[in-house]
């Protein structure tokens, strides 16, 4: 039973993660590792290529990175309203779902037939209510002032953030 050394291309429980070569049974790689496409016969060249694959991931995971902060950003002085009934103490019947608010930035800002793009983070509970601006702990725009809640600015295109940057004082 001999043993054969090769280079996984995708992560394998219990074995390695993707990039890493490894000693394994002539068998197993033949028989299961090989036809699935989950590595290769650790050669030179295969390294090689391996190697430029993962610098081009790399590359694109960083580029994708700085477009979802991009739109952290714009995003940070976002006011959405929902229309919801609620009881004569104030509670809601119902909830404004992730979903609801997901629909709502799609038919903002969203082109016809394009994806959205995931942001990176959590928005604010909608039940515990925060002091200050609710989107600070994502915001890099943060500073000292972001700990009283701002007021309602106009943004000029007829609607209005609460966003201390708006106010032209920021810092």
């Amino acid at each position: 039973m001999g043993h054969t050394k090769i280079l996984l291309r995708e992560d394998v429980d219990d074995l390695g993660a993707r990039g890493e070569i490894v000693r394994v049974r002539a068998g197993y790689a033949r028989n299961y590792l090989l036809p699935r496409n989950l590595a290769v016969e650790a050669t030179a060249g295969n390294v090689k290529g391996i190697e430029q694959e993962r610098a081009a991931l790399l590359k694109k995971e960083a580029k994708e990175r700085a477009t979802a902060e991009a739109q952290s950003q714009q995003m940070g002085s976002l006011v959405l309203e929902f229309k919801r009934k609620a009881g004569e103490q104030g509670a809601l019947y119902g909830s404004v779902t992730s979903m609801d608010v997901a629909e709502a930035l799609r038919r903002r800002y969203q082109p016809r037939g394009q994806r959205a793009r995931a942001i990176p983070g959590a928005p604010p509970a909608l039940d515990k209510p925060l002091a200050g601006c609710a989107f600070a702990a994502r915001c890099s725009l943060r500073f000292e002032k972001c700990v009283e809640a701002p007021p309602l600015f106009p943004t000029g295109d007829g609607a209005a953030a609460a966003c201390w940057h708006l106010s032209g004082g920021n810092r």
